[in-house]
Order: structure tokens, then sequence, then C-alpha cells
């Protein structure tokens, strides 16, 4: 009976707010505000309270054991380790110098040759005898023409 009475008032109180928010023409924060103000009376209609309070039990019993129990502290440093791992293989893996497959270069080989800024333009293809280019885009020769006399 108490937990319907604090689920009712706080809908009431939220449904409230929502509607200050809604005369102050704040739309999209008002259905947030209404959105939430459902949830208590939702938990209480559907009888998930019961199942609310036996995981918060769950909660406060395992709480407990992460301060006084050492095994839990040893599992929590292997998360740890393992967030670290992942973490860390991410960020290696992004900067690209650890390229899986690849050979590795000898120190005594110097630094890398640098790359030109622009790359070079590709040669044309080459025409046949019959005005049609060996790339098969022969068909478009007379567009390429046209572009080529408005210098495009």
């Amino acid at each position: 009976m108490l937990s319907a009475a604090i689920s009712f008032i706080l809908t009431a109180g939220g449904v409230a707010v929502a509607g200050l928010r809604a005369y102050k023409r704040r739309f999209l924060s008002a259905t947030r505000w209404f959105a939430v103000a459902l949830l208590p009376a939702g938990l209480y209609l559907t009888g998930l309270f019961p199942l609310a309070s036996t995981i918060g039990r769950a909660f406060t019993d395992w709480a407990a054991k992460l301060v006084f129990d050492p095994r839990v502290w040893v599992g929590v440093v292997l998360l740890g380790v393992s967030a670290a791992l992942l973490v860390t293989t991410r960020w290696v893996g992004r900067r690209g110098s650890a390229v899986e497959g690849a050979p590795e270069r000898p120190a005594a080989a110097g630094p890398a040759p640098e790359r030109p800024a622009v790359a070079p333009a590709p040669k044309a293809p080459k025409k046949q005898a019959g005005g049609k280019r060996e790339d098969g885009l022969g068909d478009f020769a007379d567009i390429e023409e046209i572009l080529r006399k408005r210098g495009i």
C-alpha cells in the first residue's frame, strides 16, 4: 500500500513538472519529464517493485563482498588488465605502427623514402586502330574530345 502511494505521488510530481515545462514551451523537455514520470506507476502496476527490491538486496550483498573479499579484488584487477590491453591494442592498431603480416624493416635500411605530395597523373590509355580504346571506354571518345576542346 505504501509503495502504491509513493509511486503515484512520484508520477503526479513528474507530470506536474512536465506540465510546467510545456507551459514554458519547452516541449522536448516536457516530453522527457512525462516519460520519466510514468515509470514509477508503470513499475508498481506491473509488479516489478518486488523484483527491484530483490535486485537491490543482491547488489548490496555484492558490494559488501567487493569491499571485504580479496578474491573479488583479484577479479577486478583482471577485468582492469583486460580492459587496458583491449584499449592499448586498439590505440596501437589505429596508429598503424603494428601492421599484422607486414614484414619488418631492418634498422640498417635507414628512413623510409618520402612520398611525393601529389600523385603523378595517370597515363592516357592507348587507342586501337578503329578509334576504340583498350580500356573499354571507346564509346566515350567523342565526349572526351568535346571536353578536351573546351579545356575541361
